[in-house]
Formats: C-alpha cells, sequence, structure tokens
C-alpha cells in the first residue's frame, strides 16, 4: 500500500513541474455541446485528468462500499460457524459419555 502512496507523490510532482514549465502556454478553444471556452493548455490537461479521476471514482466507490460490506457479512458468519464447531462441551455431558454402562 505504501508503494501506491509513493507512486501518487511522484506523479503530483511531475504534475507540479509540467505546470509550472508550461505556465505560458497558447490558450485553446474547448467546445462541448453549446459552450464554447477558452483556456491555457494546463487548465484543459488539469480538467481532463480530474474528470478522469472522478470518473473513475464514481464507478469505484460503490464496488468498494459493496465490497466491504460483503467482507463484514463473511466474517460475521466464519465467527458464527466457528462458535458452532468449536462449541465448548459442558463437563456433565462429556463425563457422561465417557462412563461404561
Amino acid at each position: 500500500m505504501q508503494f501506491f502512496y509513493w507512486l501518487i507523490f511522484l506523479m503530483a510532482i511531475g504534475i507540479a513541474i509540467f505546470a509550472v514549465q508550461n505556465a505560458n502556454a497558447p490558450l485553446v478553444a474547448i467546445t462541448f455541446l453549446l459552450w464554447r471556452l477558452e483556456t491555457s493548455l494546463i487548465y484543459a490537461i488539469f480538467g481532463g485528468m480530474g474528470t478522469g479521476i472522478l470518473t473513475l471514482l464514481f464507478f469505484w466507490i460503490p464496488r468498494a462500499i459493496r465490497a466491504s460490506i460483503q467482507l463484514k457479512e463473511s466474517k460475521k458468519q466464519v465467527k458464527n460457524l466457528e462458535t458452532v464447531l468449536f462449541k465448548p462441551t459442558f463437563l456433565g455431558q462429556e463425563g457422561d459419555r465417557n462412563q461404561k454402562p
């Protein structure tokens, strides 16, 4: 897990360097349906990356919640099955079984 944090950190540094080096990039025109927007190339790239991240999170979060709920239910079921399987026997019952008639 720590590897992914370092990877994200390095990507953020790379993006920051990219933004600083291209601060005076020319304007680009973005057209979407009826809207027309002129903005810096940097903002267009960051907007596209942000949209991609939000789309990814939109599809990932429900799946992660569902998996978490299933994991909790599975752990609860394993605990119940373990208590049934390893149920301690009472001394009175165990003593009666070991006695010969």
